[in-house]
């Protein structure tokens, strides 16, 4: 059965913001750093960036991510928003509060007019998110 899961691409805060949803989200983070690869990186200052990161939850999600180095085009995220749902509004509401700690909400989580609570921000690393509580 094949898989879509949503893959990450920032320029060098990969490890940081993975680890942030990893404390929000919980579930086992594995990181792969350029490095251990050392014909992938031109730059050795660069051998610590995230050559690949994979957030596994125990509900089954599956988030990955990793850094860009010097020498490989970056255009920051757009266009796209990593959309989580599923859960129950209680448990949205402590998603969005975390997600929301120095982010840039687009739309406040509310009451959603095809039932639950529905939001939209932008989280300080750049992405954009949208969180649906089920109804209850």
């Amino acid at each position: 059965m094949a898989t879509l899961n949503p893959y990450l691409s920032f320029r060098t805060e990969a490890r940081q913001a993975m680890e942030f949803y990893q404390g929000i989200l919980g579930g086992d983070l594995e990181i792969t750093v350029f490095g251990e690869f050392p014909d992938m990186v031109q730059n050795p200052d660069q051998n610590d960036l995230v050559m690949h990161a994979q957030l596994t939850t125990p509900d089954g999600l599956v988030l990955m991510a990793s850094d860009t180095p010097d020498g490989i085009p970056f255009e920051p995220p757009q266009g796209f928003s990593v959309s989580l749902s599923g859960n129950t509004q209680e448990k949205t509401q402590q998603v969005w509060d975390a997600l929301s700690d120095g982010a840039a909400i687009t739309m406040p989580l509310d009451a959603a007019p095809w039932g639950g609570s529905f939001g939209m921000l932008v989280d300080r690393f750049g992405i954009p998110w949208m969180l649906h509580g089920d109804p209850e």
